[in-house]
C-alpha cells in the first residue's frame, strides 16, 4: 500500500512530488513466496511420501496471504490521492500483460493439439494410416453438453457487460443483480463441466495422447473459470458494499477483462477440440 507518511494536506490527502506508485514495506510478498514453495513441496511430499502437513501449511499460508494482501489493496484503492492517473494506467498495463501471458499459456495447449491433429503419424504407436483422434477413441457430441456450456459462458459475458453498463450509470442495484447472475452462470458452467468429465468416454489416467491434451486444455480452462468466478464474487461483495463508483472501479474492470478472456478461450476450445476435432461420437 502506498506510503502515507509524506506531508499531509489540510484535507488529509497525501501529497507527492511525483505521480508514481510507491508501496509500503509489506510482509505479504515474502510470506506468499515461502507459502507457494511450501505448497508445491507439500504436493510432492504427499504424492511420494504420504506426508500431508507441509501441503496444509503451504495452503493456509497462501490463503492468508491472498486475504490480507487483497485487503490492503482494497483499502489502498479507497484512499484519496493514492491512485493518480499514471498509477491507474500502470494497473491497466499490468492486467493487460497478465492476460497476454495467459494467452501464451493456452497457446502451448493449442500447439500440442494441432501438432497431433495435423500430424497424427507423430503419435507414438499410431497404426497406419494414422488418424486423429486416434483409432478407437470415442469423443463427445459437441452439440450436447459442450454446446450448452458454450451458451452459458457467452450469456455470462453478456451479464458482466450489463453489470459494467449499470456501474457506469451508477445503478448499484442493477450492478449487484447482474454480477450475481454472472457468478451463478460461472458456477453452473463449472458444475456442468464436472458432470461432463464424469461421462467422458476416454480415461483420465492412461487414456493416451488424446485424453492428455483434452483434459489439460479444458481442465486448465475450467480452473481459470473457477478463478474468474471467485474474482467476480469478490467484486459482487465489494459492489454490494458500495466500493465502486463510475469514476473508480478498476477492480471490477480487471475482473471483467479476465472473464471475457475466459469466454474467448472457450470459444476456441469448443470450435477446435469439441467440434472440428470430433471423431466417432460416444453414445450415452
Amino acid at each position: 500500500m502506498a506510503s502515507t507518511s509524506h506531508a499531509q494536506a489540510d484535507s488529509g490527502v497525501p501529497h507527492y512530488k511525483h505521480p508514481y506508485h510507491l508501496v509500503d514495506p509489506s510482509p505479504w510478498p515474502l510470506l506468499g513466496s515461502f507459502s507457494g514453495g511450501a505448497l508445491v513441496l507439500g504436493i510432492v511430499l504427499w504424492a511420494h511420501s504420504n506426508i500431508h502437513w507441509v501441503f496444509g501449511l503451504g495452503l493456509m499460508g497462501v490463503l492468508a496471504t491472498m486475504f490480507f494482501w487483497w485487503r490492503d489493496i482494497v483499502r489502498e484503492s479507497g484512499t484519496p490521492g493514492l491512485h493518480s492517473p499514471i498509477v491507474k494506467l500502470g494497473l491497466r498495463y499490468g492486467m493487460t500483460l497478465f492476460i497476454a501471458s495467459e494467452v501464451m499459456f493456452f497457446v502451448a495447449f493449442f500447439w500440442s493439439w494441432f501438432h497431433f491433429a495435423l500430424y497424427p503419424e507423430h503419435v507414438s504407436g499410431a497404426a497406419a494410416p494414422a488418424i486423429w483422434p486416434p483409432r478407437g477413441t470415442l469423443t463427445f457430441d459437441p452439440w450436447g453438453l459442450p454446446f450448452l456450456n458454450t451458451m452459458i459462458l457467452l450469456l455470462s459475458g453478456c451479464t458482466v457487460t450489463w453489470a459494467h453498463a449499470a456501474l457506469i450509470q451508477n445503478d448499484r442495484k442493477t450492478l449487484v443483480k447482474a454480477l450475481a447472475l454472472t457468478v451463478c452462470l460461472g458456477a453452473i458452467f463449472t458444475g456442468l463441466q464436472a458432470w461432463e468429465y464424469s461421462l467422458a468416454p476416454f480415461k483420465f489416467y492412461e487414456g493416451g495422447i488424446y485424453s492428455s491434451v483434452f483434459f489439460l486444455a479444458t481442465g486448465f480452462h475450467g480452473f481459470h473459470v473457477i478463478i474468474g468466478t471467485t474474482f467476480l464474487a469478490i467484486c459482487l461483495i465489494r459492489a454490494a458494499k458500495g466500493h465502486f463508483t463510475p469514476e473508480r472501479h478498476f477492480g471490477f474492470e480487471a475482473a471483467a477483462w479476465y472473464w471475457h478472456f475466459v469466454d474467448v478461450v472457450w470459444l476456441f476450445l469448443f470450435v477446435c477440440i469439441y467440434w472440428l476435432g470430433a471423431g466417432e461420437i460416444a453414445q450415452h
